[in-house]
């Protein structure tokens, strides 16, 4: 287990502190618009991130947390006519991540987004994003995807999976989905959000059943599926991990639970994050440990403070983790 980061660079500067930081791996995309990527773009990237002492570990596929009306692919999850030639295209990508040595892709099978209500008040002033589902507009209007039933969105996700899990698998890439952040009630805005439940997960890990099939396991979106995320998240690590389902770890924490909580730094949340990496230490977790999201906080760099608080946040579990 090791700190990584996922933040996109804003400049070179950012690839020094981030070295200078300790944090050696890193999930970064190549410029320009998703679909366009070739395999130098990808030789490329990998070549700049190395010059600053840094690894390459992972990128985004073109497949985002984003609306379905803003996916550079949508016809994948859509069923529309251009899905076989997209499919094709994030096939070549991962064929082309093999060639350029990048061993691992995150991704999403998003079709509405990531709801939340307004932010609130954090520690100090800070606001946080947060999500009350009676303070949603239940009957909200349906978007690009319309009206699509549970059934549906698992035969439109195992289409995907049966022709590209065996793409990754022959190459050796780790594809890791991100679940559907949050949790919503049966179609909400048309669509039941198959991957927004723990027995949902279970069940995706297990179609197509691979060793290069897994999650990118955000714990916080985990947690804002449970009834009691403190006493509940240490099992459903046990589960994914000890099958070696978790590939990439979104190290977040939450106040509140299913249906209504607040976005925190990790150390102020209802999950104990020092024994949930005891866990994953237990069941073998071995890659990436990344902040994801942060509360926006004060000052003349929010985002870049925040993050390096949590990248030492964790450095320091760690730390205490090998040594006590």
């Amino acid at each position: 287990m090791y700190v990584g980061t996922q933040l996109a660079a804003r400049d070179d500067e950012d690839y020094r502190v981030w070295a200078q930081l300790g944090i050696k791996h890193i999930c970064a995309d190549p410029a320009g618009e998703p679909g366009s990527w070739t395999l130098d773009d990808l030789l490329r990237l990998r070549e700049k991130v190395e010059a600053f002492d840094l690894v390459l570990d992972m990128i985004q596929l073109p497949l985002p947390s984003s609306p379905i009306e803003t996916a550079t692919y949508p016809d994948i999850l859509l069923a529309g006519p251009e899905r076989e030639r997209q499919i094709d295209a994030i096939c070549t990508l991962v064929e082309n991540l093999a060639k350029a040595g990048i061993p691992a892709a995150k991704y999403n099978l998003n079709l509405i987004g990531i709801p939340r209500t307004p932010d609130e008040k954090g520690r100090g002033g800070s606001l946080n994003a947060s999500f009350r589902w009676d303070q949603t507009d239940q009957n909200a209007a349906t978007g690009l995807a319309g009206v699509l039933p549970e059934d549906e969105n698992w035969e439109r996700i195992d289409y995907f999976l049966e022709r590209v899990v065996p793409v990754a698998e022959s190459n050796r890439i780790r594809l890791a989905c991100h679940p559907h952040d949050p949790h919503t009630p049966p179609g909400y805005k048309g669509v039941t959000r198959v991957l927004g439940t723990v027995e949902g997960l279970k069940k995706f890990v297990q179609m197509r059943e691979s060793p290069y099939h897994g999650l990118n396991f955000c714990q916080g979106t985990v947690g804002e599926m449970l009834d009691n995320p403190r006493d509940e998240i240490d099992d459903v690590i046990r589960w994914f991990g000890s099958r070696d389902k978790i590939f990439n770890l979104h190290f977040r924490n939450i106040r509140g639970r299913k249906l209504s909580f607040m976005e925190t730094f990790p150390d102020e949340g209802d999950m104990d994050m020092a024994a949930s990496l005891k866990t994953y230490k237990e069941v073998g977790y071995k890659y990436m440990i990344m902040p994801d999201h942060v509360p926006t906080i004060s000052g003349r760099d929010p985002q870049g403070v925040a993050f390096a608080y949590c990248y030492g946040y964790i450095a320091a579990l760690l730390q205490a983790l090998e040594t006590y």
